[in-house]
């Protein structure tokens, strides 16, 4: 298991459907190493406090793995690292095979899985298509967020190492299975 990229962005404003949004859903990977803090990475900064963001989403997390399947069914789209928004794109760490309330060692680092992503429009104006929410839910595919438990440093290229597993064995893939069949109207 290990951190293929690390992502940062900044809010920006954006066009969408004949409004302007502000949102933080462009990320960009940097080089060399760069400080974890309890509510993000350094450089990065969310837009919208009450549903992104704080201590149980300070870091979001993309399977590379991932990156595959959305080559195939995106055909055409670019897809650097950190396309997804996500702040930490890595290697070996799927959704049902992380458990909420694992801890992982990363760097300096110490973090603990909170939540899946459970995406809002934000991610159909990031690739200009009304369908990707309901795309990316279907997928299974949707990452998850981590809470930062050790401040410390952290780059491309770490090993990531179990730190601790959840004494309950709740999968990502399972929570987002059953929030996924709610929000899609399939109960």
């Amino acid at each position: 298991m290990k951190v293929i990229a690390v992502s940062v962005g900044a809010p920006r404003e954006v066009p969408w459907q004949g409004e302007l949004v502000r949102t933080s859903i462009f990320k960009s990977p940097i080089s060399g190493r760069v400080r974890v803090g309890r509510l993000n990475i350094q450089g990065d900064e969310q837009s919208d406090l009450e549903v992104h963001g704080g201590e149980d989403k300070a870091v979001y997390v993309y399977p590379a793995e991932h990156y595959a399947y959305w080559r195939e069914q995106l055909p055409g789209v670019e897809l650097p690292w950190g396309a997804f928004g996500e702040n930490l794109t890595v290697e070996g760490l799927l959704e049902e095979r992380v458990h909420l309330g694992d801890r992982f060692c990363a760097g300096t680092a110490e973090f603990q899985v909170t939540e899946p992503r459970m995406p809002c429009y934000k991610l159909a104006l990031r690739f200009n298509r009304t369908d990707m929410v309901k795309r990316f839910l279907k997928s299974g595919r949707t990452g998850f967020y981590l809470a930062v438990l050790k401040e410390g440093e952290i780059g491309a290229g770490d090993a990531i190492e179990s730190s601790g597993q959840a004494q309950q064995r709740i999968s990502i893939a399972a929570v987002v299975a059953g929030k996924s069949r709610q929000k899609l109207g399939i109960v």
